[in-house]
């Protein structure tokens, strides 16, 4: 059975409950690890410098303490298989919308490689394979 690192652990602990929830039941069957949850402002703004975001802090849902965003990718990472950070993504909506109805968390969960949730991933101009967040 997949477990989270330490790591991935600490970086989950920053994050809201329910983004802990929904990554508590993914790590059950699906292997992967927490790149970032809570941003400081000096990592947001480089994140923003680098073209990983594309906001300033305090303007991610990143900034926010406990964190309303996430960045969690499949292990072993393979930073160019698109494919696979999509079909892991279906996998995470699939059980935080489970959750949700269920009543095991309040909110919903977006992900940035479809920021208008019409389950269309051609129609985003920036996209974030990583990046989960709840609204």
């Amino acid at each position: 059975m997949p477990q989270f690192s330490q790591s991935s652990k600490d970086k989950l602990a920053t994050c809201h409950a329910d983004l802990q929830t929904i990554f508590n039941y993914v790590i059950e069957s699906f292997d992967c690890t927490v790149i970032c949850g809570h941003r400081t402002e000096d990592a947001q703004n480089m994140a923003y410098k680098k073209g990983y975001s594309k906001v300033k802090y305090p303007n991610s849902k990143h900034n926010k303490f406990p964190s309303m965003a996430a960045d969690v990718i499949p292990w072993p990472i393979e930073w160019d298989d698109h494919d696979r950070m999509r079909y892991f993504s279906g996998y995470v909506m699939g059980i935080a919308h489970t959750l949700k109805e269920s009543g095991a968390i309040e909110h919903t969960l977006r992900w940035g490689g479809d920021w208008d949730m019409d389950t269309e991933t051609s129609d985003t101009n920036f996209i974030d394979l990583p990046h989960f967040e709840l609204i």
